[in-house]
């Protein structure tokens, strides 16, 4: 080897190390880019309307069941969230109960709750977003869009996706909500690596200890792309409380519009 060949050869060995640091990828990096890639592989669907029911358990197994509809809309811009509303239809006392969110990204989500019985739309002030919804296990704030930029990411690990998913490897993900009032320090959620759907969430509650833990279960694939799950399993470890959500099956673009979300539909909305 010549003498130029050499110092060519010493100096790739010597700034390779460097090069490597450069173009490493953080923990931080590394779980954005997850959550990136998740968001990236669900875009495009437009609008959705599935029909639900909801059961609630409470610490002695006592349960009670409603029925409910989900219509969404989706909001393409990445600094705009996506659009909902939650119809009840049975049982009786809680009929025409109607819950419309409009996601939004760091400002407080809008969110209007109609009460049948006082005839009124009730404003969800943000301040409220941790608290129960409907009596279920599941907050205000678990129910709207899970928008890329509401939080802040840091890759853990991978490992096997655990009862949810018992063949597959997720990676695990540490996530922090940005936005303000949340009832939560943190959650960890374990993502498919195949689908890059999400399997399990932790939710750690504001002294950090463990509040709840949700399973996402019979995942269907939609119009070749669209992975939706049909069963949520949310647990209250602090209460031994449980709520269950299932899914019919979905339809996509059936026509809704931004006029099927406004705060003026909800005392006619079906």
């Amino acid at each position: 080897m010549g003498k130029l060949k050499r110092i060519l050869a010493l100096t790739v060995l010597a700034i390779s190390p460097v090069l490597q640091s450069a173009y490493a990828e953080t923990p931080e990096e590394k779980g954005l880019a997850i959550a990136e890639e998740t968001d990236r592989r669900d875009l495009g669907w437009g609008d959705s309307d599935v029909v639900m029911q909801m059961t609630l358990r409470n610490a002695e197994g006592e349960s009670s069941v409603r029925d409910l509809r989900l219509r969404s809309l989706e909001v393409p811009e990445r600094k705009a969230g996506d659009k909902s509303i939650t119809v009840f239809y049975k049982p009786r006392d809680i009929e025409g109960t109607a819950f419309l969110s409009h996601t939004k990204i760091l400002d407080p989500d809008d969110q209007w709750l109609y009460l049948p019985a006082l005839k009124r739309v009730k404003r969800i002030s943000s301040k409220n977003k941790s608290g129960p919804f409907v009596g279920s296990e599941f907050a205000y704030e678990d129910l709207v869009s899970q928008e890329v930029d509401r939080y802040a990411y840091k890759w853990l690990r991978d490992e096997a996706c655990g009862e949810a998913a018992p063949d597959r490897e997720c990676f695990v993900v540490e996530r922090t909500p940005l936005y303000e009032h949340s009832g939560y320090t943190k959650q960890i959620s374990w993502i498919d690596k195949q689908d890059y759907q999400p399997r399990k969430l932790e939710f750690y509650d504001r002294k950090d200890a463990l509040l709840k833990t949700l399973l996402m279960l019979d995942y269907k694939q939609y119009r070749g792309q669209y992975w939706r799950t049909h069963r949520m399993d949310m647990v209250n470890h602090q209460t031994g409380k449980s709520t269950t959500l299932t899914f019919e099956d979905y339809s996509f673009q059936v026509g809704l519009s931004e006029d099927d979300f406004v705060k003026n539909r909800l005392k006619r909305v079906q």
